[in-house]
């Protein structure tokens, strides 16, 4: 009996121990509870279109809040049968498996979980994941805590929103988009079990990096839902077989990084690091629609314009081991270093002949291409290929599947690309595409690529001769400066084509893009009118030379600018200010701004007489109707389309911009390290076919339209003029006299 008497004393030594140490060390030194009675969850700033898509998110942490009463209970039952099925009868503890829990711990033997939901949201927000018999304690303490100032709905509500779920995902509902695309009430059985596999090892369970892992644990929720009724056993047969489709990234529903980014940089100047914790939405003015078909005609015309110049070769090459495991082993670790640029797939060649290329993809699937496929890297294929060029084992190449599922070798294109498109009238932004990817090249070419315009600025020079006099009838001689002058010349200017007319009027020269035409204009009217005239548009004046190469775009704009300027012409001669941010709500749904922009431009804001506007306007009509950008008529069988190509020289840049109606854009093409884009390319080749594209679907549905002409001006043989013009007022001629009526291009 001693023996049981120094134990039961012992026992209630350790007993009294343990209270004293559980009540006046461990329960002191307890955390207040504000964390969970006063939730703040760190939700990141999201970035909409206008018609509510998600284009954008940023933040440390994937998350939504969702309240618990909108939580799925397909969701809730599939956590708690597999994480706490007593969850709503104990009492924060379950006592039975924590005392195997500690004993674990402290005799060293096989690790055990107890953790009740009430306990991982105690840890989850106050404590480390330490494995010890204090840390246990104070888990246990802060549960019973935390169930004493919260419901069981609110402290299940917590843990739903809270917990991690890899990814750097937060919560369930942002895991459901995810990792699925979806939102919490679209997911099936099979991906909620999954969903609800994650928490127990979020880097073991994650199904974008471990899938058959997280399958297996799928598997064993599916049937701890089977075990306490929360499904069938129909039910369990269909989920358990369901094929899932698991993002590898996150997915959003509009391709607008460049957008995205912009809105960032904007609301961190403002909000700095709450930026990415306080739940702030904004709504953008951009179109959904317009955005991606923008997107899509950017991509498609850029890699059309790179296949016809040719294959360039693989990127890299590495030596593959001949052990097959040790194969894949280096194939997947080479792959990593080139990761797929949307659609764009990098791909390690297998086997190679002049008639077949297999090559294994970072996904381990492996593809074989043949016939049409071979297309463009044909040359690349033939045995005295040089070394560079040739496609061998090992090549590191670009593939892509089309909708039938067949595989063809590609390129990622060296060549850039922008488009930006406006609402003419209030400035606000409907779609933009900064570059080719932005996960390549975050650079946006379209507020910050400062190139030349070449023969886009062309209108503006000629707006200004309106203003000096000149009218779209005024004839201008097309023969080379030199031809009417004995100065010599330190610059003499050729038209693109080689070919000169002679006298043509001012309206056939803009629509023709004829330089010698623009320069003797500006000549005429004084370089230095002609930049300070730029300004009423948008321009940077600095950014242009006082002298006659101004007229053929030797200064320097972006895209943004020129579709600003435009829309000038386009707009009856107001100038806009292109805005982006329609509305910014913060985590609480309270609106911290909203633009309030009128529909239509004041007079405070005109820049340009309204005759000046109508008459340029006619003669941007008639480019794309008989002269460089007659494609876009012909395509789009509009009537009241305008717009003008550009060209730099050497074709180093490539532009068109242009309006219909309230929509202007520009679309231009070039290097990041100029060079020519080809001797045969041009505005008309490289740009115009971005623009068409995405202007289809921006003017899709949209009645043509009718522009009312000015009081004061008089439509004559073709042409719109100033009324006083019509009698042969103003200037009519300009140097024709002194050469024949059409001089021969030089030979």
């Amino acid at each position: 009996m001693k023996w049981l008497l120094a134990f039961a004393a012992a026992a209630t030594i350790f007993v009294l121990a343990l209270l004293a140490y559980v009540f006046l060390i461990l329960a002191p030194g307890l955390p207040e509870l504000t964390a969970v009675t006063d939730y703040k969850p760190k939700i990141p700033l999201r970035i909409y279109t206008a018609d509510n898509t998600l284009i954008g998110e940023f933040g440390e942490e994937h998350r939504d809040f969702v309240p618990i009463k909108e939580i799925p209970e397909s969701m809730k039952k599939a956590v708690l049968s597999i994480e706490d099925a007593r969850f709503y009868e104990h009492g924060g503890v379950d006592y039975i498996g924590v005392a195997r829990a500690v004993v674990a711990t402290v005799t060293g033997g096989v690790q055990q979980g107890a953790s009740t939901i009430t306990m991982q949201v105690a840890r989850n927000f106050f404590l480390t994941r330490e494995k010890s018999v204090t840390r246990k304690l104070r888990e246990m303490m802060l549960a019973r805590r935390i169930e004493n100032a919260l419901s069981k709905d609110q402290i299940l509500e917590l843990y739903m929103n809270q917990i991690y779920l890899g990814q750097r995902t937060h919560g369930f509902s942002s895991a459901a988009r995810t990792y699925f695309n979806k939102s919490l009430k679209e997911l099936t059985i099979a991906e909620t079990a999954m969903l609800a596999g994650i928490p127990q090892n979020p880097a073991r369970h994650n199904p974008a990096v471990n899938f058959e892992r997280a399958k297996q644990r799928q598997v064993l929720v599916l049937k701890s839902m089977l075990k306490h009724g929360d499904i069938t056993q129909a039910q369990f047969d269909v989920a358990s077989k369901e094929r899932l489709h698991v993002s590898k990234v996150a997915q959003f529903e509009s391709h607008a990084a460049y957008v995205a980014e912009m809105v960032r940089q904007k609301i961190y100047e403002q909000f700095k690091e709450d930026t990415y914790t306080a739940g702030i939405k904004v709504i953008t003015t951009i179109d959904r629609d317009e955005q991606d078909a923008a997107y899509e005609s950017l991509r498609r015309n850029v890699l059309t314009y790179d296949q016809r110049h040719g294959y360039r070769g693989p990127e890299a090459f590495v030596e593959l081991p001949t052990a097959e495991d040790l194969r894949d082993d280096a194939i997947d670790e080479f792959l990593q270093k080139f990761p797929s640029s949307e659609g764009l797939i990098s791909a390690v060649v297998t086997a190679v002949s002049p008639k077949l290329i297999k090559a294994d993809l970072a996904t381990g699937e492996s593809v074989e291409i043949s016939g049409e496929g071979l297309r463009l890297a044909n040359a690349a294929l033939q045995p005295k290929a040089n070394r560079d060029l040739k496609i061998r084992v090992g090549a590191l190449i670009r593939v892509m599947q089309d909708a039938k599922g067949k595989w063809s070798v590609t390129q990622v294109p060296e060549v850039e690309a922008a488009y930006v498109s406006l609402n003419a009238n209030d400035g606000a932004y409907r779609a933009l595409v900064g570059g080719f990817d932005f996960n390549r090249k975050k650079f946006n070419h379209v507020t910050s690529g400062w190139r030349q315009p070449g023969s886009s600025i062309k209108p503006f020079i000629y707006s200004a001769a309106l203003e000096k006099g000149f009218s779209p009838e005024t004839l201008i001689n097309d023969v080379p400066l030199s031809h009417t002058t004995e100065e010599e010349l330190k610059w003499d200017p050729r038209n693109d084509d080689g070919k000169y007319d002679g006298p043509v009027d001012m309206q056939r020269a803009l629509a023709q893009s004829k330089n010698v035409v623009a320069v003797r204009t500006l000549k005429a009217i004084g370089a230095s009118y002609g930049r300070d005239y730029l300004p009423r548009f948008g321009f940077d004046q600095n950014k242009h030379p006082v002298n006659l190469t101004l007229a053929l775009g030797t200064g320097s704009v972006t895209p943004l600018q020129l579709a600003s300027a435009y829309a000038v012409f386009a707009n009856g001669g107001y100038q806009i200010k292109p805005w982006l941010i329609q509305k910014v709500i913060d985590g609480k749904g309270a609106v911290l701004f909203d633009a309030k922009v009128a529909e239509l431009p004041g007079e405070d804001a005109r820049v340009l007489d309204s005759r000046n506007a109508f008459v340029m306007d006619s003669m941007l009509r008639e480019v794309v109707r008989s002269g460089t950008g007659a494609a876009a008529t012909q395509k789009l069988g509009r009537r009241d389309l305008a717009g003008k190509t550009g060209t730099t020289s050497d074709a180093v840049d490539g532009w068109f911009a242009g309006y219909a109606g309230s929509v202007v854009a520009v679309s231009w093409m070039g290097f990041d390290d100029p060079k020519s884009l080809g001797g045969r390319e041009f505005g008309a080749t490289v740009a115009l076919p971005i623009w068409i594209d995405a202007m289809r679907h921006a003017l899709k549905g949209k009645p043509e339209f009718v522009r009312p002409a000015p009081e004061n001006l008089v439509f004559v043989d073709g042409k719109w003029m100033y009324a006083e013009y019509q009698n042969g007022a103003g200037v009519k001629t300009l140097d024709i006299d002194e050469v024949p009526a059409v001089v021969p291009p030089e030979q």
